[in-house]
């Protein structure tokens, strides 16, 4: 007996089988809708069918917004999607992104396959993209004369830069003729020296817009020197004219404010760079002056002049120390000396003799201390401050000091 699989492996192997199939990842059903339920989620449910057989579709909430109509029981449509397998109930469905009428759908062939022809040519490469200026002066619009589309352009431009130049190329946007128009319009345009050209119209069905689908445009979008910004129909419209162009805008006035500066913004920016120059430059120059002044302290520092007044300074004032020290120095010696003075003038003999005292010298140039030393009729000379006396003695007198003193103690 052979493996034997779960049956969501089965499902899931049959899954991943659809999913590498490049034809049904991409597909084109025309059938007559039936069995068709809109869920409250937004998704719609729906059957297509023919003589022969039916194949269950879903298509959900985020791809309505590319249906232009109402889907009801009884329509011939053509629906653009992939074919995968729902694994839940085993069974195959149409995943559908597009849905038109059955007689559009000529009309879709057609666009799908120029895109895909001018894709493999490289026209929708990014590397051929040019930049929009940011400031333009002059810019060119191909589009009709009369409409929404040309005065939400004007109006948008003046409000947001009423400096700019307009230049409108009136073109036929609709109908017979309208391409080659348009074409034309973006030829001439290109030869004003304009910073970028705006093409576009306001919104329709595919078969109005299909003027901005033909070959004719896309290559003249191409060739074209000048930026171009492609702005047809509403937001969920696409054209081959998008694809080629440098810039895609959603409608006419997302046109208008990505082509023209706002001249306010722009002012008000200015305002807000110079205001920050202003405090960058103060900033700097603050920075710098403190820096020369630092510098310009440490030249003066370090200069022969600044260095000989600081040595010149320091010199008055050791000086001034010195002489203040030699005049302490000097009245210190004063002072010890007329301590010294004071202590020898109570010594000097000249002190005692200005008080009346003398000096007794004998004969033998001695002084008397004592009358025992001292004979009668000796001679004696008497030393007085002014001068000498000479006498004899005729009687000398003993004078009993202990007897004295001992009575001053007792």
């Amino acid at each position: 007996m052979g493996q034997a699989y779960s049956v969501s492996e089965i499902n899931q192997y049959i899954k991943s089988i659809f999913m590498r199939d490049r034809i049904l990842n991409h597909i084109y059903v025309k059938g007559e809708v039936s069995n068709c339920k809109y869920h409250t989620s937004g998704h719609i449910y729906f059957t297509l069918k023919d003589a022969q057989g039916q194949l269950a579709c879903v298509m959900f909430a985020g791809q309505r917004r590319g249906l232009k109509f109402r889907l009801e029981e009884g329509q011939s449509v053509i629906a653009l999607g992939s074919i995968n397998v729902y694994e839940r109930d085993g069974k195959y469905q149409l995943y559908a992104n597009q849905i038109v009428l059955d007689g559009l759908g000529t009309l879709y062939e057609r666009f799908e396959k120029l895109k895909k022809s001018l894709e493999e040519e490289g026209l929708f490469d990014i590397a051929h993209k040019k930049e929009i200026p940011r400031f333009p002066k002059k810019i060119g619009i191909v589009t009709a004369s009369t409409g929404a589309a040309i005065q939400d352009i004007i109006n948008i431009s003046k409000r947001r830069n009423p400096y700019v130049q307009l230049v409108l190329y009136p073109a036929l946007v609709q109908g017979v003729g309208a391409a080659a128009s348009i074409a034309k319009g973006i030829r001439l345009l290109d030869q004003l020296n304009l910073d970028t050209i705006i093409i576009g119209r306001g919104g329709g069905s595919i078969e109005d817009l299909w003027a901005f689908n033909e070959e004719l445009v896309a290559r003249e979008i191409y060739r074209c020197k000048t930026p171009i910004i492609s702005a047809v129909g509403h937001e969920t419209d696409v054209t081959i004219a998008d694809f080629v162009a440098d810039l895609r805008a959603p409608t006419p006035s997302a046109a208008a404010e990505l082509a023209v500066n706002d001249y306010m913004a722009y002012l008000s920016s200015l305002r807000d760079y110079k205001r920050q120059l202003y405090q960058a430059m103060k900033q700097k120059l603050t920075y710098q002056q403190a820096r020369l002044e630092k510098y310009k302290l440490q030249l003066e520092y370090a200069s022969p002049a600044y260095q000989i007044k600081q040595m010149r300074q320091e010199l008055m004032d050791k000086e001034q120390k010195l002489q203040h020290l030699m005049e302490q120095r000097i009245r210190d010696y004063r002072h010890r000396m007329d301590v010294y003075i004071s202590k020898l003038e109570g010594l000097s003999p000249l002190s005692k003799l200005s008080k009346g005292y003398a000096l007794v010298v004998g004969e033998d140039n001695k002084p008397v201390q004592t009358i025992k030393k001292i004979k009668k009729d000796e001679e004696l000379t008497l030393s007085l401050f002014d001068g000498d006396v000479i006498t004899r003695v005729k009687e000398t007198r003993e004078i009993k000091r202990g007897k004295m003193e001992g009575d001053k103690n007792g």
